[in-house]
């Protein structure tokens, strides 16, 4: 059982923590309206558009959480040369963000746009060139890293994907950190297809579909959880890792062997996007500002119950954490302790 009243008392120490956020910008837009008819010209519905909204996606939407949660972000990431890349950096900028936004003239920025009707969403659109950057977009990346590293204890990886995030780019990473005084720790919210580049990182935080997908296992109850942990664990070498198990709550591995099961926070569910980003920016947040993995996971763990109740990018703030474990009676962390395979 967590201590309810020493995580209240420590909440406010997250004003003011730094995170460093490095990964792929995403502009979200969405085109929201109602539905009243099938279209003549082919069996689809016809939205009629009432409102649009473009948000601050992927490692955008990671440094605005941090920043909503009280805390301070500095983002790194690639934009295209075009409106959608200046838009981006007004959207940091309204936003509290202290952005590097490299512009490169060879890809578009990305942008998903999303067309909802009824709270349901209809159809998604990307927009996307998902090759390696240049070795002069990287180098450029790589300058605003030299530059805010040193003030940030936690570095968030955040990788969609999108070109970014290579084995060159985390080989240089691990070498740019390690020729700190104090190296920051790296969290990484993964892609499946990158497993094998978040070796020796401090901790990773897959969804159960990715752990599934990373472990090579089937994962459909707490044996199976407990077990692609553990083969994680062997095959990367991380400090940590916590897998998110949607109404089931987080499994945080302390090791392969030890385990702490953290109950679900939400009370309904309407969208998913961005719950990712919003767990491993509060992890992060409450890590930099020196809270225990459990307690961070805890923070976690109540903002991504908050944002999932909204539709669309959302981002919870301090305030409605603590409202929210105010609200709460104890918080029931159950350890686990995992079989190996």
């Amino acid at each position: 059982m967590l201590d309810k009243g020493e995580l209240l008392a420590n909440l406010p120490r997250l004003r003011g923590a730094r995170v460093l956020i490095v990964g792929d910008l995403v502009l979200d837009h969405y085109v929201i309206g109602s539905v009243g008819r099938i279209s003549p010209e082919a069996p689809v519905p016809v939205v009629h558009v009432r409102e649009e909204r473009h948000l601050l996606g992927g490692a955008g939407n990671v440094a605005r959480n941090v920043v909503s949660l009280g805390g301070q972000a500095v983002v790194v990431g690639v934009c295209g040369d075009d409106a959608d890349g200046k838009l981006m950096a007004c959207l940091l900028h309204d936003s509290g963000v202290a952005a590097h936004t490299v512009p490169d003239s060879g890809r578009p920025t990305i942008r998903k746009t999303r067309i909802v009707a009824q709270n349901q969403q209809v159809v998604r659109v990307d927009y996307e060139r998902t090759h390696e950057l240049t070795q002069e977009t990287e180098d450029r990346v790589f300058e605003a890293l030299r530059a805010e590293a040193p003030a940030c204890g936690v570095i968030v990886v955040s990788d969609y994907g999108k070109g970014l995030v290579t084995a060159r780019f985390m080989d240089r990473l691990h070498a740019l950190l390690a020729g700190l005084p104090a190296r920051p720790k790296v969290y990484v919210d993964p892609k499946v297809r990158n497993f094998d580049l978040y070796k020796g990182v401090d901790i990773l935080t897959p969804n159960t579909k990715e752990a599934a997908e990373g472990a090579g296992l089937a994962v459909d109850d707490r044996t199976s959880v407990l077990r692609a942990g553990a083969r994680i664990f062997r095959k990367l070498g991380c400090a940590n890792l916590l897998v998110t198990l949607g109404a089931e709550g987080m499994a945080l591995f302390e090791s392969p062997d030890s385990v702490l099961h953290i109950p679900t926070a939400a009370r309904k569910v309407f969208d998913v996007t961005g719950a990712g980003d919003t767990v491993i920016a509060a992890l992060a947040l409450g890590t930099a500002a020196g809270l225990d993995l459990a307690q961070a996971c805890a923070v976690a763990n109540v903002a991504a119950g908050i944002v999932v109740g909204e539709v669309g990018t959302a981002a919870a703030t301090l305030e409605q954490v603590e409202h929210n474990l105010r609200a709460e009676g104890a918080i029931p962390i159950e350890r686990w302790f995992g079989p190996g395979e």
